[in-house]
């Protein structure tokens, strides 16, 4: 008992001396909030479970930044200056489970960059207003996951993939974004109706931002009968026969022009061989 009590001592005193003078440590958590940082801070103490950087202006985070520290199980970046994050960043980051990147610059979130996280339950990602762009697949494979919020970011359309990967029952936040509701909406308009009820959900707050048209209205009331022009298709019969059609339209149209051409040619001559008789 002596023995594990200096050597839990030793363990404290160590991560103590470690830990980055302009944050604060308690036991295995790291505290840097608040610090005016510029850039991503060196030198963590490596077996941190839980990290704060929120409320800073770290503008990047280096590919292997994470690499030492695979017991994350809590990442807060909220609120930097964050706009692009390497695929590989969270390679290590097996056991975590809350991830904050809200009020960021973040413009678009890859298919590799969340696939490591297979332990991840909290995902937070709103208030990136430049957010235009998720991957179709950048939320599946991800099977604990149970809260994600994409609100207030710059979003117009969601995947089908991206709301199909999601695990049943997973809480989804959505409002906030410049919807577009015109075909590509047609998924995410399925999604809320099916939502509309659970309470894990803002379905009701969700709105086109446009056409003009439904401009404020709330998706929820739109019905699939406003997407029926989109389910237009035409068959490899329709194309085919579409082609056939533009083709001899073609050759009739250069047809008609030679003969017009020869047509135009022989009246030019036998006006001018009426002149010459007349002469």
């Amino acid at each position: 008992m002596y023995v594990s009590s200096l050597l839990l001592m030793f363990m404290a005193r160590g991560l103590a001396r470690s830990c980055p003078a302009f944050c604060s440590c308690f036991e295995k958590a790291l505290d840097c909030s608040q610090k005016d940082l510029l850039a991503a801070p060196s030198g963590l103490p490596m077996h941190i479970t839980n990290l704060s950087l929120a409320h800073n202006r770290v503008p990047a985070l280096p590919l292997g930044y994470f690499s030492c520290h695979a017991d994350l199980t809590y990442l807060d970046l909220r609120n930097n200056s964050l706009s692009d994050l390497p695929a590989g960043l969270f390679l290590p980051l097996r056991r975590l489970a809350h991830l904050d990147l809200s009020y960021n610059n973040l413009s678009r979130v890859s298919q590799e960059l969340l696939r490591p996280l297979r332990s991840l339950v909290t995902l937070l990602l709103s208030h990136n207003p430049g957010l235009s762009v998720i991957a179709p697949r950048a939320l599946s494979g991800l099977p604990r996951l149970q809260h994600v919020d994409l609100s207030h970011n710059g979003l117009t359309f969601a995947a089908r993939e991206l709301l199909d990967g999601l695990p049943a029952g997973a809480s989804l936040r959505l409002a906030g974004n410049p919807w577009f509701c015109g075909c590509a909406t047609e998924p995410l308009l399925k999604w809320v109706t099916r939502n509309l009820q659970q309470c894990n959900s803002d379905s009701r707050e969700v709105e086109c931002a446009g056409p003009a048209a439904v401009k404020g209205i709330p998706l929820f009331t739109l019905t699939e009968e406003s997407f029926k022009a989109c389910r237009f298709s035409l068959s490899l019969d329709d194309y085919l026969f579409i082609a056939f059609v533009g083709f001899v339209v073609s050759i009739a149209s250069v047809a008609t022009n030679f003969l017009l051409g020869i047509t135009a040619n022989c009246c030019h001559r036998w006006n001018k061989a009426t002149e010459e008789e007349e002469m």
